[in-house]
Parts: C-alpha cells; structure tokens; sequence
C-alpha cells in the first residue's frame, strides 16, 4: 500500500537525500509488470507528495489524512471561544506537543509564528 499524507511526508523527510528511484520505491509507488520486473510509479508518487502538501490538482479521490478528507484550511471559532486547528494541519506541518508559538494579531489575520523564529519565515 503505497504511503500518501503525513506518513508520505514523514518518510521524504525521514529518506533525506536518497536517489527518486529509492525515494518512489520506499514510498510504495511500485507495480510489477507482466515479464515480472518492477515498474516505479513516478507520477502516482509526486501527485500523492504534492497532495500531502496541501496542493491539489484538481482530482476529487485526493484526500489527506487517516480520514480521508482534504484540509479545508478553514477555521472555526468553537462555542468556548477555542479556536481549533486540528491534527491533520499538525501532523502536516510536523509540530509536536509543547512547541510554542508567538500569536500575532494583524486586522484580520492570525498569524502563528514559532518562538525563536524570524517572523518573515
């Protein structure tokens, strides 16, 4: 079962500066052809990477996370007054428990900015 999301993201980073083949091939983006040889699916693979980031090419089946629905990048201002992001936007962006972030307030934007970073990143 060829890896897509979080798990794909994970496993680019994890690889680090590997050749594509290897890359594909770890990924699961592998058929066998008739005469038995393998075949590596390139465009299946960078089409899934590019999804898991959150750029979508417009194919209704893509889908991000266990749950299968693609991030919306919507928002909303739950009846506490919390304001949810949700596990597939931190698993995407690889944050862990305890990371801080600085909360800037611009008009009508939020902005989440790791403490320690430069604020242009």
């Amino acid at each position: 079962m060829p890896l897509s999301g979080a798990e794909l993201l994970n496993k680019v980073k994890e690889l680090g500066d590997v050749s594509k083949s290897k890359l594909v091939k770890a990924a699961g983006y592998v058929s066998i052809k008739k005469d038995g040889s393998e075949r590596l699916n390139f465009t299946a693979f960078y089409e899934a990477l590019l999804e898991a980031k959150g750029v979508s090419l417009g194919s209704a089946t893509a889908a991000v996370g266990k749950g299968g629905r693609k991030l919306s990048y919507v928002a909303t201002v739950q009846g506490n007054g919390n304001l949810l992001i949700g596990k597939a936007y931190t698993a995407f962006l690889d944050l862990q428990p305890g990371d801080d972030f600085e909360i800037k307030l611009g008009k009508k934007q939020i902005r989440l900015v790791p403490v320690g970073a430069d604020d242009e990143e």
